[in-house]
């Protein structure tokens, strides 16, 4: 770690292997970018076992080796990728903001061995158009599944919707528009459509509301140029519990529904700020 005052692992100077029966792993930090001074990505290493779907998220620990604090993230990298991205937002006090602030390239914390949660695509029947809603650091899960081959494959439509605070926020913006141009996705099958929402600064985006006023009133679909219907399409949400509890009910009323008894839904939730 850095100076002596910052929290941090008590650990070897070189990253060791797990011993046998621990369930996480000490991982390094590889870069950090901020995009706002509340809002962080990091990348850490990737130990060559940990296996996770796009759309999952594991743990993450900081802080002396005997008194770890633990938080989950989504993971936000592709499942190929050689390393492991997260996106958080700083917390004024936090028990874990507090010591991921410190933080600098070649620094340490853990990361759990398993990866967890149903906001995958195979919780979902088969489809045309696969929506991606999304609020603050809930676009992490989706940045995972957008890098994902298959699902390019599989759909005809992407759309994302990220619903930030403000302009800034709008982490990956550039990133996510440039995604159909990589090599990797040459011959996909999808096209994307990107909606940003930008909620407090007036004029920054074209769609200023929240995401279930802007489906209520029909100007998500008419941004989208596609109906958000139960025959065609299928419905991925992450973002805070208001956003996600009031989607949940209009998706409902629309005849949508989570999985159940494994039976593929149409629609699956994550709650996240």
């Amino acid at each position: 770690m850095g100076a002596s005052e910052e929290p941090g692992l008590q650990i070897p100077a070189k990253r060791t292997d797990p011993g046998r029966g621990e369930k996480w792993t000490i991982e390094r930090i590889m870069s950090i970018r901020y995009w706002t001074s509340s809002l962080v990505s990091f990348r850490t290493t990737r130990y060559r076992s940990f296996r996770f779907t796009p759309g999952h998220y594991t743990r993450l620990g900081l802080g002396a080796a005997d008194d770890l604090v633990w938080r989950p993230f989504s993971v936000a990298s592709a499942a190929y990728d050689d390393f492991l991205e997260f996106i958080a937002v700083l917390v004024p006090g936090g028990a874990f903001s507090e010591q991921l602030k410190h933080l600098r390239i070649g620094d340490a914390l853990c990361v759990e061995k398993g990866s967890y949660g149903f906001l995958t695509v195979d919780q979902l029947a088969p489809g045309k158009n696969l929506w991606l809603l999304s609020s603050g650091t809930g676009l992490g899960p989706f940045l995972s599944i957008l890098q994902d081959p298959a699902v390019w494959q599989n759909y005809e439509r992407l759309i994302v919707a990220h619903s930030a605070r403000h302009s800034s926020e709008l982490a990956w913006r550039d990133e996510i528009a440039g995604i159909p141009q990589r090599e990797l996705f040459a011959d996909a099958k999808a096209t994307l459509t990107y909606l940003p929402i930008v909620t407090r600064e007036p004029g920054a985006t074209p769609l200023a509301e929240r995401i279930p006023l802007l489906l209520a009133d029909g100007r998500l679909e008419a941004a989208a140029a596609c109906p958000l219907d139960v025959a065609t399409s299928r419905v991925l949400v992450c973002g805070n519990p208001e956003m996600a509890r009031a989607l949940r009910q209009s998706l409902a009323a629309r005849g949508f529904a989570t999985n159940r008894r494994g039976i593929p839904g149409q629609m699956a939730f994550e709650k996240y700020w």
